[in-house]
């Protein structure tokens, strides 16, 4: 009963896998999951909602009105109610739509209300799953966080061969499992993130910056939290959403100096920190209370260097903790990072180089190699997102070295 008391909304599409969706909803109720469908116009050309009801023990919520009452089916209470939205089998039409925000039906609807974390299985023949619209439609959606359970190849209803297989229901139950297991990996943890940039001002209206968006923190934050992480986040000035969550506390600074007080103060009280902010290294002596006007064909600025937040916290580390950071580098890429690692105290740096095309600032893929005292792995490019999992499956396999080492 790995998946006792977990709430599901199964999404079912215009697809010949549909009649795959019944195992599938047999295998998640005897592993003790609540399963409500919702299922398309099209969708019910393939598999009768009666079939599913009975199944399910739930009416089929297929239409916003299902009745001349005034009673309607809420698409936002289904967001609510659920722990996992998963659509399966999802087909290129209905990927297109979720990929861009159309709400035609009482599916997609119910995606966009979404609180829960979302799993798409796609199912299509091969050439429509390799066609490059299908494909850039399911990178948007790992974008948005979604999770795609990739098809299988093998015999398809067009009696071609190839990608586009829904992946068997066993399969699909496997990968739920492990999704929420993943959830509550780091329970009990409290993780420090520090993201975005840092502002130094010149003047009351002048200030020397970065290119930093804050997104590779930001997907770090959100991959935390989806583990049931506590996380305090420190974030820069930064123009990107950041979600509500229970387990989520924001500090918002602006300057080197505020950024280093918070990270200080908070990383006692931490279990981990990875610092992916893109902090000033210097600032100016001396900051103007009034506009500096135009005199002369020059202006000179004095700068002095930051505190070193990387540094202090290294310094202030505890053997039970975990202190991970990145290095952004133009040139001896993996030089700079190595001693970065031992100057800072890291257990693990994520080296990522402007010379790779996609990855650095203000864009949604990144390109890193992991490097910690006992291994190095380079990764290809990837999204954020992706990225993200993959630098909380390092902090994992560290606190559990401490687990075991305390």
């Amino acid at each position: 009963m790995m998946l006792k008391g977990k709430k599901i909304v199964l999404g079912i599409t215009g697809s010949i896998a549909a009649y795959k969706s019944c195992l599938l909803i047999r295998l998640l109720i005897k592993q003790g999951a609540e399963v409500q469908v919702v299922i398309t116009p099209a969708g019910k050309e393939f598999i009768t909602p009666i079939t599913l009801s009975a199944l399910t023990s739930k009416p089929v919520v297929s239409e916003f009105f299902s009745q001349r009452d005034g009673s309607w089916h809420s698409h936002v209470a289904l967001g609510l109610w659920a722990d996992l939205m998963v659509i399966a089998p999802a087909s290129a039409n209905t990927i297109a739509k979720m990929a861009h925000g159309v709400a035609d039906n009482m599916l997609l609807t119910t995606y966009l209300s979404m609180k829960a974390p979302v799993m798409v299985a796609p199912a299509m023949d091969l050439d429509m799953y390799a066609h490059p619209s299908t494909q850039a439609n399911l990178d948007t959606l790992r974008s948005y966080g979604n999770v795609i359970i990739e098809p299988t190849s093998g015999f398809l209803a067009s009696h071609l061969e190839g990608k586009g297989r829904m992946e068997e229901p066993e399969n699909i139950v496997k990968a739920i499992s492990e999704f929420f297991r993943q959830q509550q990996s780091l329970s009990g943890k409290t993780v420090l993130v520090t993201a975005g940039p840092t502002y130094e001002k010149i003047d009351p209206v002048r200030f020397i910056g970065n290119y930093s968006s804050g997104k590779m923190g930001m997907a770090i934050v959100n991959e935390c939290l989806s583990r049931g992480a506590q996380v305090k986040l420190v974030l820069g000035p930064v123009s990107i959403p950041v979600p509500e969550h229970p387990n989520l506390e924001v500090v918002h600074v602006e300057s080197a100096q505020q950024m280093y007080e918070a990270s200080t103060s908070s990383f006692p009280s931490s279990d981990a920190a990875i610092l992916s902010a893109a902090v000033a290294d210097f600032t100016p002596s001396v900051t103007a209370d009034h506009k500096i006007k135009r005199k002369g064909d020059e202006l000179t600025i004095t700068l002095q260097p930051t505190k070193d937040i990387a540094a202090e916290l290294g310094t202030m580390k505890t053997d039970s903790q975990v202190l991970a950071g990145f290095a952004l580098e133009t040139n001896d890429e993996n030089a700079n990072a190595q001693a970065k690692l031992k100057k800072k105290n890291f257990d693990f740096i994520v080296l990522n180089s402007l010379n790779d095309k996609g990855a650095g600032f203000r864009v949604d893929t990144n390109k890193i190699t992991i490097i910690s005292s006992d291994k190095s792995a380079e990764y290809p490019l990837k999204s954020k997102v992706e990225v993200a999992s993959d630098i909380i499956d390092e902090l994992e396999r560290h606190l559990s070295g401490k687990s075991i080492s305390n």
